[in-house]
């Protein structure tokens, strides 16, 4: 990070003609963020310079920026990120910024009456023990929440308004328009949740869709938390899992996207039935620039949430 730091400048004196456009530059880390901006530009989405850093499938935990990408983040004007612990390379990228009026949104801070602790619960793989941290670690998957997706969306258009104040009234009923959207979305997973037979998710995985489960009241049961570098389940684990699957009676357990279904075929076969069905859920962690060629939106992911989680409450 230092050596990047360092030649920045020499990078961005070579070639500050050729990114500045006059275009507004806007740079997010992750697909949420990238879509939840392209619903609130709308019809304006043309008229700026839009870059997500995530754009190859790769991990939010295991991302590194290369210099070109502190390069695009040191002369935007606008620039998202979530805040996380995964984050951690932003205050350095933040420090050698060309452009002093940039906009930047932590998304974190913006939830940060939302946000809840890394929860290791009976039955989770723990992680290895390190030095006591000095202040709470919180779950940075936040964008699994559709309320806290209705917060941020209002901050970015608040956000666009004031880098483009000759459209903010645009941008402000755009996000109003998105908000609507997400808002009735939650509704049909409120409804549907309420009518579901059962009340328990478990995944044979990691977990990063707490902040999902808690906005309806869901129990559930995982392998690992949502941050988990962990890649083998204990024996306890998965004996754990495999009697809470027969103990309710469940037909389906749960992996997430890009995931290996290893662990999740080891509980299953653990089980007296042996029969329980894999479902995926979508984290939106693994997202691609062919992906979003193709139409891939962030409602559109949600709603097909929706849909596998109906189906293993049933």
């Amino acid at each position: 990070m230092a050596l990047i730091l360092l030649v920045t400048p020499l990078i961005a004196s070579c070639d500050a003609d050729k990114q500045d456009d006059g275009r507004l530059s806007i740079v997010c880390t992750i697909f949420p963020e990238y879509d939840w901006i392209v619903q609130i530009l709308a019809d304006h989405a043309d008229e700026v310079n839009l870059t997500m850093l995530l754009d190859n499938g790769v991990d939010l935990h295991s991302y590194q920026p290369s210099a070109a990408d502190i390069l695009t983040i040191s002369t935007c004007d606008v620039f998202v990120y979530i805040g996380g612990e995964s984050d951690s390379w932003v205050k350095d990228a933040l420090e050698g910024v060309t452009n002093k009026d940039m906009l930047v949104v932590d998304i974190m801070t913006v939830l940060s009456d939302a946000l809840k602790e890394e929860e290791i619960i009976e039955g989770m793989e723990g992680e290895e023990e390190e030095e006591e941290e000095e202040s709470p670690e919180y779950d940075e998957h936040v964008w699994l929440s559709l309320k806290n997706a209705a917060v941020v969306c209002e901050k970015l258009g608040q956000t666009l308004g004031k880098a483009d104040p000759d459209n903010a009234a645009d941008y402000a009923a755009n996000a109003a328009a998105y908000i609507a959207l997400i808002d009735a979305l939650g509704t049909r997973y409120e409804e549907a949740i309420c009518a579901a037979g059962k009340d328990t998710l478990v995944f044979c995985d990691r977990f990063p869709f707490r902040y999902l489960v808690e906005d309806y009241s869901l129990n559930y049961y995982a392998a690992f938390i949502g941050c988990s570098a962990e890649t083998e389940a204990s024996f306890e684990t998965i004996a754990f899992l495999a009697n809470k699957i027969d103990e309710l009676s469940l037909k389906y357990v749960l992996t997430i996207d890009n995931s290996n279904v290893n662990i999740a075929s080891t509980i299953i076969a653990s089980t007296k039935s042996k029969d329980a069905e894999i479902l995926v859920l979508d984290s939106l962690q693994s997202i691609t620039a062919q992906d979003i060629e193709d139409g891939t939106s962030y409602l559109e992911i949600m709603e097909e949430n929706l849909e596998v989680i109906k189906k293993a409450l049933s």
